[in-house]
Formats: C-alpha cells, sequence, structure tokens
C-alpha cells in the first residue's frame, strides 16, 4: 500500500510540478494576493470631508473645532452659519459628516452643564459614519482636561491590515485547496486517467491521499509564506508558539483538501468543480466573521457558522497571534476543525468508492 501510495504521490507532483499554470495559481497567486489584500483592506477612518456650523462662536467652540481637525481623522471641507447647510451637503455629498455646534456651547461648558452637539453623519457606509461619529463624541467626552486616558493592547496602533490578514489568509488558502483541488481530480474524470487508476487494485482512500498529498504540501508553503509575509510586511504579531500555529494550519488544510475531493466527486467536469468550489468558498468568507462580526448575525446563522473551518481558522490564528493564546485556551476551534476534516474526508472518500464501483 505505501509503495503505491508513493507512486501515486510522485505522478501527482510531477504532473503538477510541469503544469506552469497550476504552480501559477497555486504558489505565485496567492502570495501576490496576500500582499494585495495586505493593503487593500482596510477599514480605518481618516480624512472624512467634515462640514462645521459654529452657532456660537466662543473660545470654547473654536478649541473643539480645532481639535477636530488636529489630525487627520477629519478634514474641514466647510464652514457656514446656517443649520440647513448641513442636509445640504450632505446631500450634495460635499461632506460625509456635518457637525452643528449650537448656542451657548460655550457658557455651558464653562459652568459644566451639558450642552448637546448635533452630528450629521452619511449613512450610506456605516462603518465610515460610525467611525466618525465615534470620534466626534469621544472628543466632547474627554476634553483637554478629562483623566480619561484610552490604551488598546494586543493591536496599540488599531491597523486593520494585521487583524484581517489570518482571515483574508484563510480565505486564500480555501480558495487555491478547494477548487484547484476539485478541478484536478475532475480533469482527470474528463481526461479518462482516473478510470485507469480506479481499475488498479488501489484502494480509494490510497487514491484520495495521493491526490491530497501534494496540494497539501504546497498548500502549507503557502501557509508559510502568507503568513511571513503578513509579519514581517504588515506588522502583524506572532507572540505565540509557531508550532501551534503550523498544527492549526495543518488541520485547517485537511478540512479544506477533503472538501475539494467531496466537491469533485459530485462534478463530472471542471466547470462543475470550479462552480463547485466556489459555492462553497462564498458561504463559508460570509459566515466566518472575518469581514463581519460574528455577533451581528441572527442567532440561528451564528450557530449555522459552528462548523465553519474559516470561522476557527481565523479565530485561532488571532488568539495565536495577537495573544499567544494556547489550542487548549481555544477547545472548540481544533475539535471544530478535526471534526470537520474527519466528517467531510469520510463523505468524499464514501462518495469516491461508489464512482469505482
Amino acid at each position: 500500500m505505501f509503495g503505491q501510495l508513493r507512486a501515486l504521490i510522485r505522478k501527482e507532483v510531477q504532473q503538477t510540478l510541469r503544469d506552469r499554470r497550476m504552480m501559477f495559481l497555486l504558489v505565485v497567486a496567492p502570495l501576490l494576493q496576500t500582499v494585495v489584500f495586505g493593503f487593500a483592506v482596510d477599514f480605518e477612518t481618516s480624512e472624512v470631508p467634515t462640514g462645521v456650523i459654529d452657532l456660537d462662536q466662543s473660545v470654547e467652540s473654536r478649541r473643539l473645532v480645532r481639535r477636530m481637525f488636529a489630525d487627520d481623522t477629519l478634514v474641514l471641507a466647510r464652514r457656514g452659519a446656517s443649520p440647513a447647510l448641513a442636509a445640504t451637503w450632505l446631500v450634495d455629498d460635499v461632506v460625509d459628516m456635518a457637525v452643528i455646534i449650537p448656542e451657548g456651547f460655550g457658557r455651558g461648558q464653562v459652568r459644566g452643564e451639558r450642552v448637546s452637539v448635533q452630528a450629521l453623519s452619511d449613512g450610506t457606509d456605516p462603518n465610515r459614519s460610525a467611525a466618525a461619529e465615534g470620534y466626534v463624541t469621544s472628543l466632547l467626552r474627554g476634553g483637554d482636561s478629562s483623566p480619561i486616558a484610552p490604551r488598546q493592547l494586543l493591536n496599540p496602533g488599531l491597523d486593520t491590515a494585521p487583524y484581517m490578514l489570518p482571515g483574508v489568509a484563510g480565505v486564500l488558502l480555501l480558495l487555491i485547496t478547494t477548487i484547484i483541488a476539485s478541478m484536478g481530480l475532475a480533469r482527470e474524470r474528463e481526461t479518462g486517467t482516473l478510470e485507469q487508476l480506479q481499475v488498479t487494485p488501489m484502494p480509494a482512500a490510497v487514491i484520495l491521499v495521493g491526490k491530497v498529498a501534494p496540494f497539501a504540501a504546497i498548500g502549507f508553503v503557502d501557509f508559510v509564506f502568507a503568513f511571513s509575509i503578513a509579519h514581517f510586511g504588515f506588522g502583524m504579531p506572532l507572540r505565540g508558539s509557531l508550532a501551534e500555529l503550523a498544527v492549526i494550519g495543518g488541520l485547517y488544510l485537511s478540512g479544506t483538501l477533503f472538501t475539494g475531493l467531496a466537491v469533485s466527486t459530485f462534478s463530472r467536469t471542471q466547470q462543475q468543480a470550479f462552480l463547485g468550489g466556489f459555492l462553497v468558498l462564498l458561504p463559508a468568507a460570509l459566515l466566518s466573521g472575518v469581514f463581519t462580526p460574528l455577533e451581528s448575525m441572527p442567532n440561528w446563522m451564528q450557530w449555522l457558522t459552528v462548523m465553519n473551518p474559516l470561522r476557527h481558522f481565523a479565530a485561532l490564528v488571532r488568539g495565536n497571534a495577537f495573544a499567544a493564546q494556547t489550542l487548549f485556551e481555544q477547545p472548540l476551534g481544533p475539535l471544530a476543525l478535526m471534526g470537520y476534516a474527519a466528517l467531510v474526508g469520510t463523505l468524499a472518500v464514501v462518495r469516491f468508492a461508489r464512482t469505482q464501483e
């Protein structure tokens, strides 16, 4: 059995290495995409065009305006003297936020009274709007003499790229392992070479492991390169154990590769395998918590994400990299990844064995 497996793996490696387009998709494309997404995926809010309507014109109101534009979060785009201008600016897309400082603001500040400052924002971009409003609110609550000194742990700079790249890497690994693996087996079915393997005395499990092994090795190389780029290129910390990080990657790749093989057993052509892979990729990405918080989803949908390997991969990697959490501190993740790999692997073997009958 081991001799058969070694021969099959050698054949798969040679066939993959000879296909330059396949090697580009498996190695070069994920690395380029990691770099591009690292620069492109940025949810930080800066240089928000802002209009100011200061109806008070006091020392305190002018001080507030100076503090609002002290850094690059907000950019002064318009000044006005009528509250009606705020809605006009927003509708005309001149500003993304308008701040109206009412009369009596300075007098209220001197007396220690609470005076409401109205902030109107463009709600078509909820994330940008909420961030800008939060910035203005923090200025009003803090003040120059506030004893509060906020400090962020684990990600002091609140940088987006280090936080997003583990999830982005998981999506790219899911893409290349699931879709490429499924298309590879479908291609052999189309060319007839799979039928030649099926008439040999090799068990279905041996054939599948032989098909998986080269993609697993390439996927793990992509995993190492992707996190090297994230660490050295974008400053993602690696505070946890590298050995445990490798275990996380191995468990995740096992599940994604078996997913690709399971998809291929339902596909007769490469086109069907390609579309089937995307039917797996899109829900996995959307229900992973990588791009949107899981807490914002309905409760019943949160339960659907429990068996999503991408969700646990991203959570485990972030816990390992940012907080040095061990696998024993996040037991649900490793168990879910192992359970998913076992379930999908069994499905792939059973389905492939049926095609041999």
